[in-house]
């Protein structure tokens, strides 16, 4: 995930907190549930990008051992 991505995404929950405190200060249920909201729209956009982050940290750990495994295969054959 990208600094500008976590930033804003930051960004985006602390808007809900907001919500939900004002929510809270003048009664208005609906201003809370706006900001509530707010917050798991927040939440749901950084597990994603987590997801997006695990998948090219897997994947490029797979490739790094793709090449540990033909290096191991090639000594083993030159050995013979």
């Amino acid at each position: 995930m990208s600094a500008k991505d976590k930033a804003g995404h930051a960004a985006e929950k602390a808007q809900g907190k907001a919500q939900v405190a004002k929510g809270h200060v003048t009664g208005d249920p609906e201003e809370r549930s706006r900001g509530r909201a707010k917050q798991a729209k927040s939440d749901v956009k950084q597990a994603g990008e987590k997801v997006k982050d695990s998948a090219k940290k897997a994947t490029h750990e797979a490739k790094g051992a793709g090449g540990k495994i033909k290096d191991a295969t090639t000594r083993r054959r030159g050995a013979s």
